[in-house]
């Protein structure tokens, strides 16, 4: 097909062809199937020829430009901007890991999906534009020319890294979980080989390179994730839109949670890593404290979400501030289809385990049955299942069936009898998400550190071959130790990633919403709201996980968030009152920045 025009012209035709390539893979997979080729053989094809892809754009968008590497070249439009965003938003959490919490503990893991998705009207209402229309290249870059001084840059940066790094080791982990289960190899194997698949993506080309990758990987991610859902949902019964028709589905599984006494069970025994399905799905609580609970998790996730550096440096790469917010708004789309979906997934796989009208269902069969069963064979062969005859009667219940939450996704197609190139087709779609999220963070990292701290504070007289050179080595080293940390397994999935949002909200919602919002903000009051803000919520974290202190009003180790952003609001605005305003250039610079057109500040001053 000829071209005319340059690349961004061109992008609906480019992706279009690249999504019609995919759909004849997955049939020629489908095809390889009825000729009798293996599940495990579909499976490395599937990983194989997405990760080629990936790699393959990566290499073709190389760059040398500074303006390329770190914003994309400010040209990305607003639809694939949102693909864009979405890619690296769908994190190994969203895909892998969120409908697991939900089908492991029902209810309260709604908060995530609610919390998630609302943290994006945040973004859109008080950041997005406006850190848009400063024309920054990193979030700290921000902090550091909006409140002056290298002390406030270097703490941005020092937020910044705790935040990402805690998230991109469960990025990491989430991808070894898949290269595990497809290899059959070791875990702490896995790792490695994903983040050499992951550096592929990055480190030639930068944010342009992330950037079109993570188009493409959100293509292969929605699609991977929805085909299993319209499926089970067809097939058991529920209709062709499950999104909006599993409410008879929720209503079996309360019956079958009774029948099989889930909520009234205990597990038999702590499984490091493992939990047993005895908490009910479908019933929300009326507990005033568990509604509490609620409400702070999805606060955490908002405000976490408006202040993850990653997330809002895609929206630097936009050719204007109008462009931006409309960013946001398909960014919300995208997203959009995955989350409606999660709740569905989760409910119907659990049917498919728990209802005895089914040929899939195992509880209440024999264990020796059970043990059989191919998809139980392999996740038990990589550690991520298993099964105790706690009172040696030979029939499995529900608090003998242990399994990590993380693999609910990946092994549905699996669990319910879907054929192989269907679970080829989840495995390739849960590391398109977790690779383009890892990107994405270890990108923000590697840009703050060689933007903000390197040529800002230590050389800024390095040419522009020395900073990207520097980039790069960054982006390896950090890799390698997020491979490391996540080797050891320190958290689930879902745990990591609750943990950056509030390191990230700690430290950096305040000082950007008021950087933004209130003129008479100034340096020492973002210095105190930084460091006071991480301090106190990493010592709350410390305290509650492994100090043995009780939490304050239930708030745990998920949502030390709350006690850290707290801490920094009141530490930003008291320090900021006893202090003097800044200057009248600075507060006339906030002024601009509030108006969401025209050209950016930083462009204007130059």
């Amino acid at each position: 097909m000829a071209m005319k025009g340059t690349f961004i012209d061109n992008l609906p035709k480019v992706y279009g062809m690249y999504t019609g390539g995919f759909l004849v893979f997955i049939a020629l997979m489908a095809f390889a199937e009825s000729m009798g080729m293996s599940a495990e053989a579909i499976g490395i094809w599937f990983v194989t020829f997405t990760v080629f892809i990936y790699a393959y754009i990566g290499w073709m968008s190389r760059t040398m430009q500074v303006d390329a590497y770190y914003v994309a070249g400010r040209e990305v439009p607003p639809v694939f901007n949102g693909m864009a965003t979405g890619a690296d938003w769908m994190s190994g959490a969203s895909f892998v890991a969120m409908a697991g919490g939900i089908y492991m503990g029902g209810h309260p893991y709604l908060a995530f999906v609610v919390g998630w998705t609302g943290g994006y009207v945040l973004v859109a209402v008080l950041m997005a534009p406006y850190l848009r229309k400063f024309g920054c290249y990193t979030v700290p870059d921000f902090i550091g020319t909006r409140y002056g001084g290298n002390l406030a840059r270097f703490l941005a940066v020092l937020v910044l890294i705790v935040a990402s790094f805690t998230y991109v080791t469960a990025q990491i982990n989430a991808t070894g979980t898949i290269a595990a289960a497809v290899l059959q190899i070791p875990f702490e194997l896995a790792v490695w080989i994903a983040l050499g698949a992951i550096l592929l993506c990055a480190m030639l080309g930068g944010m342009r390179a992330v950037t079109w990758t993570q188009v493409a990987q959100y293509i292969v991610l929605i699609i991977a994730y929805l085909v299993p859902v319209f499926w089970m949902s067809m097939k058991q019964g529920f209709g062709s839109f499950p999104q909006f028709e599993y409410g008879a589905a929720v209503a079996k599984l309360a019956e079958l949670e009774v029948m099989h006494q889930v909520g009234v069970l205990k597990p038999v025994a702590a499984q490091a890593g493992l939990s047993a399905l005895t908490v009910k799905h479908s019933v929300a609580s009326s507990d005033p404290i568990a509604a509490f609970r609620f409400v702070t998790l999805v606060a955490c996730m908002m405000m976490g979400t408006a202040s993850l550096p990653h997330i809002l440096m895609r929206y630097f790469t936009t050719p204007s501030v109008r462009d931006a917010r409309r960013s946001v708004a398909w960014s919300l789309l995208f997203i959009f289809l995955l989350y409606f979906t999660a709740p569905a997934l989760a409910t119907l796989t659990k049917l498919q385990v728990l209802d005895p009208s089914l040929a899939t269902s195992i509880i209440g069969k024999s264990i020796a049955d059970v043990n059989a069963l191919d998809w139980i064979v392999k996740w038990s062969n990589v550690g991520f299942l298993k099964i105790v005859d706690s009172n040696g009667d030979g029939i499995l219940q529900i608090n003998e069936f242990f399994m990590r939450g993380d693999i609910v996704v990946l092994a549905t197609p699996e669990i319910a009898g879907l054929p192989a190139f269907i679970s080829g087709l989840v495995a390739a779609g849960g590391l398109a998400a977790a690779m383009s999220t890892a990107d994405g963070l270890l990108l923000a990292i590697a840009n703050a550190l060689s933007h903000d701290l390197y040529y800002k504070m230590i050389d800024p007289k390095a040419d522009t071959k020395k900073r990207l050179i520097v980039a790069r080595v960054l982006l390896i080293g950090i890799g390698a130790a997020g491979s490391a940390v996540a080797s050891l397994r320190l958290t689930g999935i879902l745990g990591s990633v609750a943990w950056a949002f509030d390191f990230a909200m700690s430290g950096l919602f305040f000082p950007l919403v008021l950087g933004v919002w209130w003129k008479r903000a100034n340096r020492a009051g973002a210095c105190a709201g930084m460091a006071v803000g991480l301090a106190v919520g990493s010592w709350y974290l410390y305290m509650v996980k492994w100090g043995g202190m009780a939490p304050w009003w239930g708030i745990d180790d998920l949502r030390f968030g709350i006690i850290g952003a707290l801490a920094s609001l009141i530490a930003m605005v008291v320090v900021t009152l006893m202090t003097a305003p800044p200057d009248a250039e600075t507060q006339a610079m906030v002024d601009e920045i509030r108006v969401p057109k025209g050209k950016s500040v930083l462009d204007m001053s130059h």
